[in-house]
C-alpha cells in the first residue's frame, strides 16, 4: 500500500496567522501514527509516537492530548520498520541535517517527502514550545515573541521526530528539515532547534503521495497566503531565531 502524508492545512495559513481548529486530535491520528504540528491557537507543540499524540506545554512537559483538541496545522503517516541506520556523535542539529541529507540523497529523495524517526540518547536538547494566544490575522512569528519559551533537556533517552519537505514544497510546508522531540518516560518535548546525538538508531520512511485538508471555514479565505514572509517562516519553524 502507498503511503501517505497527511496534512491539515499549510504553513503558509499557520505563519499568517490562522491557528483555528480544522480537525480533532481524535480524526487526526486516524491518518497516521508519528508526526508532528500544533494545536489550536498554537497551545504547544504536538508530537505523535507510536500512535499516542502529546502536547509539550510551554515550560517543556509533555503530556497527552486531549481527543477533543483542535488541529490547526501538523502532518502524520503510518510509519514502516524500514531498515535501522545507526547514528553517533552528532554533536549539532546542523550535522544532523546534512547526515539526513545525504542518507535521502543516496535514495535519489530530494525531491521526496520524507518522515524519520530517531531514538537515542541526547547529551543535550534545545526546545520551545509555547501557550496559546488566541488571535485572528496575527502572524505566528508575533504570537510566539509573546508566548514562546526555550529550555533544555541534558543527558535524555527520546525521540526524534523529523519531517523532511523538498524545496519545490515550499509554503505548503518549510523546506528541509524539522525536528521534534519527545523523551523516553513520555514527560518532556518540544520544537527542537539545537541538539547533541550520542549514539541512537534512525529508520527513514520515504513518502511520494500527500493528502492536504485545507480549512472549511469563511475566514480561511480571509488570509492573503501568499503575503507569508518565507524569511518568517524559516525562522520559527526551522530555528530558534524568534527573539
Amino acid at each position: 500500500m502507498e503511503q501517505v502524508m497527511y496534512q491539515v492545512s499549510t504553513l503558509q495559513a499557520l505563519a499568517m496567522g490562522y491557528s483555528r481548529a480544522v480537525v480533532s486530535v481524535e480524526d487526526f491520528l486516524r491518518h497516521g501514527d508519528i508526526g508532528l504540528g500544533t494545536y489550536e491557537n498554537v497551545d504547544g507543540e504536538m508530537i505523535i509516537v507510536d500512535g499516542k499524540c502529546y502536547r509539550a506545554l510551554e515550560d517543556g512537559k509533555a503530556v497527552c492530548a486531549e481527543p477533543d483538541m483542535g488541529v490547526p496545522f501538523a502532518v502524520t503517516t503510518f510509519f514502516k520498520d524500514n531498515e535501522k541506520i545507526p547514528i553517533t556523535d552528532i554533536e549539532n542539529i546542523n550535522e544532523l541535517k546534512q547526515m539526513l541529507d545525504l542518507k535521502i540523497e543516496e535514495d535519489f529523495g530530494l525531491n521526496s517527502m520524507h518522515m524519520v524517526r530517531i531514538d537515542g540518547f541526547f547529551p543535550r536538547v534545545c526546545a520551545r514550545s509555547e501557550s496559546g494566544y488566541e488571535s485572528h490575522h496575527i502572524s505566528l512569528k508575533d504570537i510566539l515573541k509573546k508566548t514562546q519559551k526555550d529550555f533544555f533537556f541534558d543527558d535524555i533517552k527520546g525521540t526524534l521526530v523529523c519531517v523532511y519537505f523538498p524545496d519545490h514544497m515550499d509554503g505548503i510546508n518549510a523546506p528541509g528539515w524539522h525536528f521534534h522531540f519527545l523523551s523516553e518516560d513520555k514527560n518532556k518535548g518540544g520544537h527542537v532547534f539545537d541538539i547533541e546525538l550520542s549514539q541512537g538508531t534512525g529508520i527513514i520512511n520515504k513518502i511520494s503521495r500527500i493528502q492536504i485538508d485545507l480549512p472549511s471555514t469563511p475566514a480561511f479565505d480571509t488570509y492573503a497566503l501568499k503575503e507569508a514572509s518565507q524569511d518568517e517562516i524559516k525562522e520559527v519553524e526551522q530555528g530558534n531565531g524568534t527573539k
